[in-house]
């Protein structure tokens, strides 16, 4: 698994699986020439063509974060599946539709370890303004907790 991040987070995602790495405030990987089976792009704020160009033909790009506007929901639900279709490419967008089997299931895979939370800072219900400016300003490389 390849992982991309900025310098600062190289120790974060080591420490969820990656055997490879990529500074992207230093590389383009987009551009690299090297294609993957699976991107898994957990800041979808890109237009969809860089991702492709670095997506097998087989491969899947699967888009989860990006902007929450209507122009970024329309991108990323309408266009980028249009014109990742007309490039051969599978694009998958969704809007999650949680459930209890689903939960139950991921609750289950966080008691065997095979998934750990990557839990930044904490804080308490009061200091939920401080909490909320924090991940506004974008910068948060893990979930951000509201004690309550």
């Amino acid at each position: 698994m390849t992982g991309v991040c900025s310098g600062k987070n190289v120790e974060t995602v080591w420490s969820i699986g990656a055997d490879h790495m990529i500074d992207y405030t230093k590389e383009d990987f987009w551009v690299s020439g090297k294609q993957y089976d699976l991107i898994v792009d957990n800041a979808a704020f890109y237009s969809i063509h860089k991702p492709l160009r670095a997506l097998k033909a087989t491969g899947a790009y699967v888009g989860v974060g990006g902007s929450s506007s209507t122009a970024g929901v329309l991108q990323s639900l309408i266009f980028n599946p249009i014109i990742a279709k007309i490039k051969g490419r599978r694009v998958l967008s969704f809007i999650a539709d949680v459930n209890q089997a689903d939960l139950v299931f991921m609750k289950e895979l966080l008691e065997a370890g095979k998934v750990v939370p990557v839990i930044e800072k904490k804080y308490s219900l009061i200091e939920t303004p401080q909490a909320i400016r924090y991940v506004e300003e974008g910068h948060a490389r893990g979930k951000v907790i509201i004690n309550v």
